[in-house]
């Protein structure tokens, strides 16, 4: 018997030893999610209309983000039936962009959903870049 306890203590004074310490390397991983007002489908891609703290604002989602090949961007997500008000969730990994998840009404007839009459300029809400910058 005292064998088993002393082999007990001993384990449990080297066992902190071989414990690994993720800390250093675990990622900043974060995401914010914002009410969707509106979602204008245009020759370029998505615009859509956010609500923010101090009113309504708009980021325009290049269609290559949703439909690119391989692992896309962007995804839509179909709200249940019950549901029936869109958001937007934008995931940051260390402060960079990783992923946006476009929550919609299952119907593209609902109001939420928009068209743009031709003909109109919609290039600035559109960058090269591949991040985008929400604002609040």
């Amino acid at each position: 018997m005292k064998k088993y306890i002393i082999a007990i203590i001993f384990m449990a004074l080297i066992s902190p030893v071989f414990a690994q310490n993720n800390a250093e390397e675990s990622p900043n991983v974060y995401c914010v999610n914002v009410s969707v007002e509106k979602i204008y489908n245009t020759n370029q891609g998505y615009i859509i209309f956010y609500r923010t703290q101090r009113g309504i604002t708009s980021v325009g989602l290049p269609y290559s983000w949703f439909y690119g090949g391989g692992a896309t961007k962007a995804e839509f997500v179909r709200l249940p039936m019950a549901s029936d008000w869109p958001s937007m969730t934008v995931f940051y990994n260390n402060g960079e962009l990783t992923h946006i998840r476009v929550y919609t009404h299952r119907h593209r007839g609902h109001y939420t959903w928009g068209n743009i009459a031709q003909g109109i300029d919609t290039s600035s809400y559109f960058t090269d870049e591949e991040t985008i910058t929400l604002k609040f």
